[in-house]
């Protein structure tokens, strides 16, 4: 049905689209409180392991060049450790990239019913948490004010990791954990979630089990102003 059409049977037109980084349009009675991106440059730091990665191919320069520079032969030193640091430039940068696309393809949302994570680069879905399936959440502030906020679902609710990662508390493999990474002013976004999981209402579409939506085809994320 067209956008005129929609009108003409008395329905604004917007009604029936989806709001930026939801999956369908929101219900009666649910609305948006915040909505943002992680950040890709913690992105890259703190999930992909970036600043690691470069250390690595460094020492293993050094590694190949401090023989030679022993002896004094500075251009065989440059040449053993130049190929070594030209490919550890290209896996920074690969990862750098990564990092990018990553937060460019992710939306977190909180409404007053749930929170949403539109998730993948390749492959977007969407994952639906009503508040009743969250046991608790958490908040860790970096000294940038960016932050992490993983959620603890009740027994008997379990995502899989790979499906989530980055977006996933590190280590928590068993049990995973959906965790909105990296975001700007966290403790904003904290506040707010806590606030709406300390008032959830016990609906019978809160009570439904999380969905991951799948898309065919990627659809490139809208802007978002910058959480605050």
């Amino acid at each position: 049905m067209s956008r005129a059409a929609k009108s003409s049977l008395g329905v604004p037109a917007n009604a029936f689209d989806a709001p930026p980084g939801l999956p369908a349009p929101l219900p009666a009675g649910e609305h948006i409180l915040w909505q943002g991106r992680p950040s890709g440059f913690g992105i890259a730091v703190r999930a992909l392991h970036i600043r690691l990665v470069g250390l690595w191919f460094v020492g293993l320069a050094l590694w190949a060049a401090i023989p030679p520079l022993a002896e004094g032969a500075f251009g065989q030193a440059a040449l053993l450790a130049g190929p070594t640091l030209l490919v550890g430039t290209g896996g920074v940068a690969l990862l750098a990239l990564l990092g990018w696309l990553s937060a460019r393809s992710t939306t977190y949302t909180i409404t007053n019913r749930r929170v949403v994570m539109r998730l993948g680069i390749a492959l977007p879905m969407t994952l639906n948490l009503p508040f009743a399936l969250i046991e608790g959440a958490g908040c860790k502030v970096f000294t940038d004010g960016s932050g992490d906020l993983p959620l603890q679902l009740r027994k008997g609710n379990r995502v899989a990791y790979l499906h989530l990662w980055p977006h996933a508390r590190p280590w928590a493999v068993t049990n995973p954990e959906p965790m909105m990474r990296s975001i700007p002013d966290a403790k904003i976004a904290a506040g707010i979630l806590a606030r709406a999981l300390s008032t959830r209402l016990d609906t019978t579409e809160e009570t439904a089990t999380p969905m991951v939506v799948a898309r065919q085809r990627p659809v490139r994320p809208p802007r978002l102003a910058n959480a605050s």
